[in-house]
């Protein structure tokens, strides 16, 4: 039976290029879990921003490939690291899928401008790891983790961009940790006009990661806002509480067998 994702072992690597690790995975089981809906979905247009390794643009194209009508999505991918770019094409010929890859910040590029308000499915693990400012941006893997103060530097400068991008059905999957307050993140995008609910909440040894998929709610823009925790339409698991307390320790990099 054909594998409905990535294989670790067909994905490349470099020294320099964040591996997929346990956000990774989280990532990739939150769009497994609601596969159904994407499908269902039918996006003509998905995004990867800071594509890395390539692993979860490559595992939404095979999950996406796999129905027929798969052969009008188009696939695309970005990152501020020439190396990872490299690495995710090669990830991408060698499950045979394709997208358009580019060495690029999406918040400030003409490859932003061209999809603004296209993006019917956006997939981002930030880099959500608390830092000093001054690692933020840097060349090379570490711009793979660090997020500035309370991790949030880059992850603030994201949103209101996805909101360019996503089209009136678009829906927005991110990588949060509870240092980042998903649940202000929440809110911010709650004003927007966005609702929210929480696909995967797992632990490791090394932190507590949670997967949240945001989607346009016409209610939210007119008359009393509804409450975020309780859209049935597009849930998939429990989503638990947006305030828990979670760990707060940085990433590091470990692969598994997939």
């Amino acid at each position: 039976m054909p594998s409905r994702i990535a294989q670790i072992r067909l994905v490349s690597g470099h020294p320099e290029v964040y591996e997929p690790c346990d956000d990774s995975f989280a990532l990739v089981d939150a769009l497994l879990a609601d596969r159904e809906n994407l499908l269902e979905h039918q996006p003509m247009f998905c995004l990867e921003v800071g594509c890395g390794s390539g692993y979860v643009i490559t595992s939404l194209a095979i999950m996406l490939r796999q129905e027929d009508s798969a052969a009008s999505v188009s696939y695309f991918a970005t990152d501020i690291n020439p190396h990872a770019v490299r690495v995710t094409s090669e990830t991408l010929k060698a499950h045979t899928v394709h997208a358009e890859v580019l060495c690029d910040n999406i918040a400030a590029s003409g490859m932003g401008k061209r999809l603004w308000g296209k993006v019917d499915v956006m997939v981002v693990n930030p880099p959500y790891v608390p830092t000093p400012e001054d690692e933020v941006g840097r060349d090379g893997i570490a711009s793979a983790w660090a997020g500035g103060e309370d991790g949030r530097t880059v992850i603030d400068k994201i949103l209101p961009v996805a909101d360019k991008l996503l089209s009136n059905k678009g829906w927005l999957y991110m990588v949060t940790l509870a240092a980042n307050n998903p649940s202000q993140i929440s809110l911010l995008m709650k004003e927007k006009g966005y609702a929210s609910h929480i696909i995967v909440q797992r632990s490791t040894e090394e932190e507590s990661l949670h997967v949240i998929k945001f989607w346009r709610d016409p209610d939210l823009l007119v008359g009393e806002p509804k409450d975020l925790s309780v859209d049935t339409t597009h849930r998939t698991s429990s989503a638990g509480m947006m305030d828990s307390i979670f760990l707060q320790s940085p990433r590091k990099p470990f692969l598994e067998d997939r």
